[in-house]
């Protein structure tokens, strides 16, 4: 999903958490969120928590900082591994904030998601405003996806390789891939992602497809043709942006253990759960319910290798500059403070496995 501006991440900010062999970092005094931290009880089920990171915030706001790092066992970039930002002018690559968030985790004790290779969004103008043949706009993509990866070899756990390809009712969506290149895009993307780094995991990711649905259906069709060709996708991402005025996907466990039963990873990718400002206590209590139900589908699910927040808090959430009048969706509040949502998945992170 989108997010805003990145940041430089200051060497005093990550200098300040350091952790010796990478452990986790201590919560800042008096902080709420306090006991184990969500990356200790998660570990108990074999299991990888993580979350976004708006490296703004990560450069300039210590709470945050210390949070990100004592909190999950991953992390994924919200911008800053994005075409628009990698690659603004065709051949001239800017690696230096998702090499900072590289470090960070690396420093941290943390894996990475790799986000995104291929998507219709937030692409540069050179690449959307080209006169590209067929032949050529393959070769940017093929060049964009092996500089990319390449670059990051041995550095990223996930790599979200295609994002969001369908429409809700399951037809392939228009977008600048699909036009000039047909739907052999996706496969060939795989193809040069493991060609690039063969170790890194290689996801499809996309939204609503936590229920099932002629979407979702679409989706499973499209990994197990991919698989039965012997393409190398590991791994199918579910979103998880809800929105509590809609019904909450109550067959999402059943939904992800079919794709696990093609053999294929599955993780919780961009979990957040909005709602109609302002917030209420029967609405931070179905927002709850809303987190607790995608979790308790991960870790129903055998190969379900991660659950990730798309942020943690309102403070910098994406959600009220895109949904107006809506907002709230995070764990915890813009003052950091745990809601019932944070609490929700301590407890069932805390059950026994």
């Amino acid at each position: 999903m989108r997010a805003f501006t990145a940041a430089a991440v200051t060497t005093a900010a990550l200098t300040s958490l350091a952790l010796a062999g990478g452990a986790q970092a201590a919560a800042p005094s008096g902080h709420p969120a306090s006991g184990l931290p969500l990356r200790t009880l998660a570990a108990a089920h074999h299991l990888r928590v993580g979350t976004a990171v708006d490296m703004d915030a990560l450069a300039g706001d210590a709470t945050y900082t210390a949070d990100t790092a004592r909190q999950f066992s991953t992390v994924t970039p919200e911008n800053v591994m994005k075409w628009d930002t990698l690659e603004p002018q065709q051949g001239t690559f800017d690696y230096s904030q998702a090499d900072k968030l590289v470090k960070f985790a690396e420093r941290h004790g943390q894996k990475v998601r790799g986000h995104v290779l291929v998507w219709h969004n937030q692409l540069p103008s050179w690449v959307t405003s080209g006169d590209w043949t067929a032949d050529q706009l393959r070769a940017v993509l093929h060049k964009h996806i092996t500089d990319t990866v390449t670059h990051f070899k041995g550095s990223i756990w996930q790599w979200d390789v295609v994002n969001e390809a369908f429409n809700e009712d399951g037809t392939l969506r228009d977008s600048i891939w699909l036009d000039k290149l047909g739907p052999g895009y996706i496969a060939d993307a795989f193809r040069w992602a493991h060609e690039a780094d063969p170790h890194a995991k290689l996801f499809y990711n996309d939204y609503n497809i936590e229920w099932t649905g002629p979407k979702s259906n679409a989706v499973y069709d499209l990994v197990k043709r991919l698989r039965a060709q012997g393409v190398p996708i590991d791994g199918v991402g579910f979103q998880g942006h809800l929105d509590i005025q809609y019904n909450p996907p109550a067959d999402m466990a059943a939904n992800m253990s079919r794709f696990d039963k093609l053999g294929l990873d599955t993780a919780v990718t961009e979990a957040d759960v909005r709602m109609t400002l302002p917030a209420d206590d029967t609405k931070l209590a179905q927002q709850a319910d809303a987190y607790r139900l995608m979790l308790d589908s991960c870790l129903a699910t055998r190969h379900c290798i991660s659950f990730t927040v798309w942020g943690f808090t309102d403070k910098y959430s994406w959600v009220p500059g895109v949904f107006t009048g809506e907002g709230a969706a995070n764990l915890l509040d813009e003052s950091f403070q745990p809601k019932p949502a944070f609490r929700a998945v301590q407890d069932a992170l805390a059950a026994r496995p």
